[in-house]
């Protein structure tokens, strides 16, 4: 027999344990393991969306540690609740050193937070519980929100779960939620509340216990399940008292009785002149698909970040393109201003500048990196001759901007600033290339004109723009190609119409690219090109103009 090296058996030493360790861990179905989220880089990818941590979640290790320190769960059978006659609970509340333990908790060194959430619950909780009494289920549910994530709907977990009722894409998918790159009705706290209404009353159907069904809640049914056969026992505090549940599970209905004690008797507990926010109220309005945020905001004189609480589920701040309208939340009483005025509003983009100033181990390659602007872009803004810097030095960096403004009929489109410009789509064009050319986003273009599916448009079809004075058009001529002269005189190749026989990595070799660029650059998914098409030969930049001599097929209304 072969003898095994050390470094060999060191290996396979640690394969086995983290097999063993992953066999052991648990793997609830509706609190995922901590894991990151999913492919769409969450936090950076998503426009205008606001994440924030479950503060409900910043003290689980403190509870954990304390309360392991308490030893057993049930000494004794727990006792009921006092009797009070104006406080009559529908879930089952008991009195244990458990439960005591969270109203001090709550009551104590957590007095600030847990009053913010009393604050908070004032906006959902008769929401939840009108929803909660036509289910005929208990009203104390409601306040189940509370110690998910303290009733915020930009709560999202290191475990990917969102919103009030902290649902992860599965499980809210499930139940009916869209999910999306555009739309997460998770942070919608009317459809996640029926989504979990729906989910919490098939949890009682099969455990018939809500102290288990909350508790399966967190930890997955299949969990408490295996307990219950486990142990032949159908009741939590006894399943509790095992070395079966995760104390994060174990804790959840305890955590939950006392949120519901201080919830609905606060003054008992100190928590005196509560400022509760008012019961939520909307209108709802049809709007099409692209609307932004941003424009409903100009047409009915509105705060943008009102509509956006309204609206959480807009991760875009736009409307979702595949669907024909879409139910917007409005302040109440907006509504007869919203429809009389969003027709009116139209999206201008135009470049607006900021300053940096210059660090003593800047680079012009790091700043341009940092601004994700181009070298050439940053020397003719600033009209250097070189790559030179010096510090305490201002350079102004070009970013893109879009404004709404309401045009009156009266009120003639270029006295507001701004351009109509008429491209007709040539043949190969894409709404990508076309956006390139003019320094636009897809979607604005799509807005624009009201585009069902920005992969599908026809050649010879006009496309409406509204750009600003400061907005120069990188305008593609009718020759194979165009030049532009950099800072060093070096003529550049900026596009080039596909002839017969020709290929991608041919067409990158004669002008010094890379194919990968190219299809980059012209958001190409294959390496299938045309004869007719027209190819971006370099990255598009807002602020360099190349001669207009050879359009002609743009016209400008002003």
């Amino acid at each position: 027999m072969k003898k095994i090296n050390k470094s060999t058996f060191t290996l396979l030493l640690i394969f086995f344990i983290s097999l063993l360790l992953w066999g052991c861990a648990s793997r609830p179905e509706h609190q995922a393991t901590l894991a990151p989220p999913e492919p769409e880089n969450i936090t950076q990818a998503v426009v205008g969306e606001e994440l924030t941590v479950p503060e409900p979640d910043l003290t689980t290790a403190e509870e954990v540690r304390e309360l392991e320190e308490l030893g057993d769960w049930q000494e004794n059978a727990p006792e009921l609740a006092p009797a009070q006659p104006e406080i009559v609970y529908d879930f089952p509340v008991v009195i244990n050193k458990q439960v005591e333990f969270y109203l001090d908790f709550f009551t104590q060194k957590h007095r600030k937070t847990f009053r913010r959430w009393l604050e908070r619950s004032g906006r959902y909780v008769p929401m939840i519980k009108d929803k909660l009494t036509k289910a005929g289920m208990p009203l104390d549910l409601a306040y189940l929100p509370m110690i998910e994530s303290g009733y915020s709907l930009t709560a999202y977990s290191r475990a990917g779960a969102a919103g009030p009722w902290q649902f992860i894409r599965s499980t809210a998918r499930h139940y009916g939620l869209a999910v999306n790159s555009y739309m997460d009705e998770r942070r919608d706290p009317e459809k996640a509340a029926d989504a979990a209404i729906v989910f919490l009353n098939e949890l009682y159907e099969r455990f018939n216990s809500w102290e288990l069904s909350v508790a399966a809640y967190n930890a997955g049914p299949g969990k408490i399940t295996k307990g219950i056969k486990r142990y032949k026992t159908n009741d939590f505090w006894e399943l509790a008292d095992k070395r079966f549940l995760k104390m994060e599970t174990k804790r959840y209905v305890p955590k939950l009785i006392a949120a519901i004690i201080i919830a609905r008797n606060p003054e008992k507990y100190g928590f005196t002149d509560i400022n509760y926010d008012r019961p939520l109220e909307y209108d709802i309005i049809e709007v099409p698909r692209w609307t932004s945020l941003r424009a409903v905001s100009v047409a009915c004189s509105v705060k943008l970040a009102d509509l956006r609480q309204l609206n959480r589920q807009l991760r875009r701040l736009i409307t979702p393109p595949d669907l024909v309208s879409y139910q917007l939340k409005v302040p109440k009483g907006l509504k007869p201003e919203l429809e009389a005025n969003l027709a009116k509003v139209h999206a201008v983009v135009s470049t607006s500048y900021k300053t940096h100033v210059v660090a003593a181990n800047d680079t012009l390659t790091g700043i341009c990196r940092k601004y994700k602007i181009n070298k050439t872009t940053l020397l003719k803004v600033n009209d250097l001759r070189s790559n030179k810097l010096t510090k305490g030095q201002r350079l102004r960096i070009p970013f893109q901007t879009t404004k709404y403004v309401l045009w009156d009929k009266e009120t003639p489109a270029g006295e507001k600033g701004a351009h109509l410009v008429l491209h007709k789509i040539k043949p190969g064009e894409t709404i990508s290339i076309i956006a390139k050319k003019y320094n636009v986003p897809t979607h604005m273009i799509a807005a624009w004109n009201g585009l069902k599916n920005i992969h599908k448009i026809r050649a010879g079809r006009q496309l409406a723009l509204y750009l600003d004075n400061s907005i120069q058009p990188i305008v593609i001529g009718a020759g194979l190609y165009k030049k532009r002269h950099t800072a060093d005189n070096k003529a550049v190749k900026t596009s080039y119409t596909v002839r017969k026989g020709d290929t991608l990595w041919a067409i990158a070799r004669r002008y010094k690219v890379k194919s990968t660029e190219i299809k980059k650059w012209n958001n190409l998914k294959t390496n299938m090109i045309h004869p007719g098409i027209e190819l971006l030969l370099q990255q598009p930049d807002a602020t360099e103009t190349i001669s207009m001599l050879q359009e002609t097929e743009v016209t400008i209304k002003n």
